[in-house]
């Protein structure tokens, strides 16, 4: 596996250097430079052409929102991580919509945040499993409150009991090795049924599979 090429955004020079040495243990993680703020960021961007950039959302001058939604429409191929602390789900629904593919709390474990930043290279959608909750929480609520609308719509989306298992573990935010750990399959079986999931339920990602899931009440968190 190439390095993945790692920039770091944040205003808080302790962060961005505790970043630095714990991604430093990691060889395939290779850490091609710092930013200070969303301008920097995309300067940066421009320059380096990171794979992944770790980004802070609330950075002064231009945040990290605005700068996602810049990187992401000028550098598609870079791919984003918000790091936050547990945030409202107005904020983290728009970080998504910024095209952040990736959100994780800054006080993540070294190892998590490795495995977090190969997953997201890989093309997975990763959400701590925090905010995921806390996501998801409100999206039952509201599809309490709208009735038998998404219960019906179930009925037209037949998922074999292990797309089940796996659609829950997707909606936990677990990565595509995990799950393989946990149902003693392989991963590529996983992303067969990722696909096949997917197709399904009339979706391009995990995280529109995972909202889907919730509304429509085909899983239990």
């Amino acid at each position: 596996m190439k390095p993945v090429k790692v920039l770091i955004a944040d205003d808080h020079p302790l962060i961005r250097q505790g970043l630095v040495r714990v991604l430093s243990l990691d060889p395939v993680i290779e850490v091609i430079g710092e930013a200070v703020n969303g301008e920097d960021a995309i300067a940066k961007t421009e320059r380096f052409r990171p794979d992944i950039i770790l980004m802070d959302l609330y950075m002064p001058e231009m945040d990290g929102f605005e700068a996602a939604k810049i990187i992401r429409e000028n550098y598609p191929d870079t791919k984003i991580i918000a790091l936050t602390v547990e945030d409202s789900e107005q904020r983290v629904l728009e970080g998504i919509k910024a095209g952040v593919q990736g959100y994780i709390l800054k006080d993540v474990e070294p190892d998590a945040l490795a495995s977090t930043i190969k997953a997201v290279y890989a093309g997975e959608m990763v959400i701590h499993p925090k905010i995921t909750s806390m996501l998801f929480r409100e999206l039952e609520q509201t599809a309490g409150c709208q009735g038998d609308s998404h219960a019906r719509g179930n009925e037209k989306v037949r998922l074999t009991p292990r797309e089940v298992e796996i659609l829950e573990c997707i909606a936990r935010g677990i990565h595509n090795k995990e799950i393989a750990s946990r149902l003693f399959i392989s991963e590529k079986t996983v992303k067969n049924h990722i696909t096949n999931i997917f197709k399904k339920l009339q979706v391009e990602d995990r995280t529109q599979a995972a909202l889907s899931a919730i509304k429509m009440k085909l899983v239990n968190l």
